[in-house]
């Protein structure tokens, strides 16, 4: 199944925040317009919007409240985004060139920054404190994982605790307070939203060691860049980690640089594939799957919950 029959009954809501999110993003210079919509008609999947929603149903489910937190968390990742490639000299996102790439550099910082500062503009609709202060440390854990993986950029030394503490900070964290923030925004119980947070956390691990993984299995067509971009671009992932504890490959691996040719990057990716890294990184991801599933079974049954544990198993199985 498709993932978006997976929620295909909150179609409505979902267009709600698509106008939402294509009102807002419209800055009144017209760059930032083009900009904006240039972002929007890239595609993306709008999870977090979607957990953000799922989060609510657990409560007194209002779409003119919950669509708040929902705009704000996607504006949130979008603007990381866009820093990122600016970070990373990125030139193609989702098949299609980033802001960086169709404008430059400076366009792009500034273009992050008015989307993560209408974010907030958005989020003070709802005068809920505890809404606020959760988002708010978020947003600066987001921060620090983004600086964590410039400083740790070809640093082949780094060790499985480093690299989870990044990608907590980088994607696992946006993933769990989009559960728990809708959840909150529907008056749910303490005990409730925090176990949504839980959900989403360990769900948010796994998809992105999913994502490092597939950086290795996918094709380009599949990931919309290069296959082994993170490595060429200094980014040590899981499967990389693995892959080091061979010492051949490891001497192959700690000679890559930001000169090596898609030829010695492809022979790499051949090669780590071939190696037991890829398995391993599907346990440490299965693992996490496995604790989401157990945190649900905690949880009230209403269909949402059904819902997630759908997206969970997908996120398991996805090819791209």
């Amino acid at each position: 199944m498709k993932l978006s029959m997976m929620y295909s009954y909150l179609n409505t809501d979902l267009a709600l925040i698509e106008k939402e999110l294509e009102t807002t993003i419209q800055g009144e210079h017209p760059v930032l317009k083009q900009a904006g919509l240039h972002l929007l008609q890239s595609g993306g999947k709008r999870l977090r919007p979607v957990f953000v929603l799922l989060g609510g149903k657990f409560g007194n489910y209002d779409i003119h409240v919950i669509k708040n937190v929902a705009v704000a968390l996607e504006l949130i990742h979008t603007a990381s985004l866009v820093h990122d490639d600016v970070i990373d000299d990125a030139d193609i996102r989702r098949g299609k060139p980033t802001i960086k790439a169709k404008w430059d550099n400076k366009i792009a910082m500034y273009a992050g920054d008015y989307i993560l500062g209408s974010s907030l503009e958005i989020i003070t609709r709802l005068e809920n404190p505890l809404l606020h202060k959760i988002l708010s440390n978020a947003i600066v854990e987001v921060c620090l994982g983004e600086i964590e993986q410039i400083k740790d950029k070809y640093d082949f030394d780094q060790n499985l605790r480093t690299y989870l503490r990044r990608i907590k900070r980088k994607t696992a964290l946006l993933i769990a307070v989009s559960c728990q923030l809708g959840a909150i925004a529907a008056d749910v119980p303490e005990e409730t939203h925090k176990k949504l947070f839980l959900f989403g956390y360990y769900v948010g691990m796994a998809f992105q060691i999913t994502d490092d993984i597939l950086d290795f299995t996918g094709t380009e067509a599949q990931l919309g860049k290069p296959a082994g971009s993170d490595l060429l671009q200094g980014n040590i992932t899981l499967p990389v980690l693995y892959a080091m504890q061979n010492k051949y490959l490891k001497e192959q691996i700690i000679q890559v640089s930001e000169l090596t040719t898609p030829e010695e990057i492809n022979s790499l990716i051949t090669s780590i594939k071939q190696s037991n890294a890829i398995m391993h990184s599907e346990m440490i991801s299965n693992r996490y799957l496995a604790k989401a599933y157990k945190v649900l079974d905690e949880l009230p049954p209403v269909r949402a919950r059904n819902t997630l544990s759908s997206i969970a198993k997908y996120i398991g199985k996805r090819k791209y």
